[in-house]
């Protein structure tokens, strides 16, 4: 199954998310049959019984198959659960790749997964950049994420566990439709694949082509909590990229928010963070307003024409400040 992924992977320090889900156990056991090297990270929200077993477990194969197993135990989360567990995994697993200085995030999204995001965005109108979704590999500021198991559906995985006799934990949160996830698949994402699979793999398969001719990356510097995104020749590909950054700081753009990137220089999204395109570059910041300034730092800014609504949080961080005020 990952063979289209073994040389990328292999020399290179990785670290697989777990969850002793099935998706991320038959993700484990995959690469251990392609002998690529891998430790494993797993979060425990602590909202389910069964959690503590999925964590024994992981500890259960980290031990048998020698490999370093980071566990965080995450404190309780009070309202929007999915995105902030979300947003707390991936912090914790940020952390880990810089202190151990890992090159990839694995993850075991698949074909399911992909489908439901394509379903989530069409119907809240999105155009087909956004529609492709995930990609099986993204870079991110010191690392990549990469999604192996992207081409496969499923059924296939559970079929391969089941096959070899893998243990692996059903989660029963997964049922709940009120997650809007979960409405989406049990609805439309699991009948439409097990009617039409192959069709709905080579429409992907187009898909990526096309937002491949469509749309340019940049390259992205993060300093702290200041990311400097260099500007490409296209405005399409500009919101993307800053969309494809957002989100993986755990905030996603809205369809009023692309709108206003899209005729506006400053704009603040969500009321959390300052998007700034300036100097060829782009900006994004948590959004501090600027209050109680020195008079000789307002004179600085003033100066350089540091936009408004970046100047609150670089007289907070006055070091990251200091590190791009050349741009300027």
């Amino acid at each position: 199954m990952l063979k289209s992924f073994s040389n990328h992977l292999h020399n290179k320090k990785n670290l697989l998310a777990f969850s002793a889900g099935g998706d991320s156990t038959a993700l484990f056991f995959l690469l251990l049959e392609q002998n690529i090297a891998f430790d494993m990270a797993i979060v425990d929200y602590g909202v389910r019984v069964q959690s503590k077993e999925e964590v024994a477990y992981a500890q259960t194969l980290a031990k048998k198959y020698n490999k370093k197993l980071y566990i965080k135990n995450a404190s309780k989360i009070e309202s929007n659960f999915e995105a902030n567990a979300r947003k707390i995994r991936y912090e914790f697993f940020e952390e880990i790749i810089s202190e151990q200085d890992y090159e990839t995030l694995l993850t075991a999204h698949h074909l399911g997964d992909k489908l439901e995001w394509f379903l989530m965005q069409l119907c809240k109108g999105s155009g087909c950049v956004e529609l492709v979704g995930m990609q099986g590999v993204e870079k991110r500021s010191g690392y990549e994420v990469v999604r192996p198991l992207l081409g496969f559906d499923k059924s296939e995985l559970l079929a391969y566990l089941h096959s070899n006799n893998i243990e692996y934990f059903e989660d029963e949160s997964n049922q709940d439709e009120r997650y809007k996830r979960n409405y989406f698949r049990h609805n439309f994402s699991n009948p439409l694949l097990q009617e039409y699979k192959e069709g709905i793999k080579k429409s992907f398969e187009y898909m990526q082509k096309d937002k491949e001719e469509l749309v340019e990356e940049a390259e992205v510097v993060v300093y702290e909590e200041l990311v400097v995104i260099e500007q490409t020749s296209s405005l399409r590909s500009n919101i993307y990229n800053i969309d494809k950054q957002l989100k993986s700081m755990g905030h996603l753009l809205s369809a009023g928010d692309r709108e206003l990137l899209e005729k506006m220089q400053t704009v603040v999204v969500g009321r959390k963070y300052s998007v700034v395109f300036d100097r060829g570059f782009i900006f994004i910041a948590p959004y501090i307003k600027a209050t109680q300034l020195s008079k000789e730092l307002k004179e600085l800014f003033r100066r350089l024409k540091i936009d408004l609504k970046l100047r609150g949080y670089f007289a907070q961080h006055l070091k990251v400040f200091e590190q791009v005020k050349d741009l300027f």
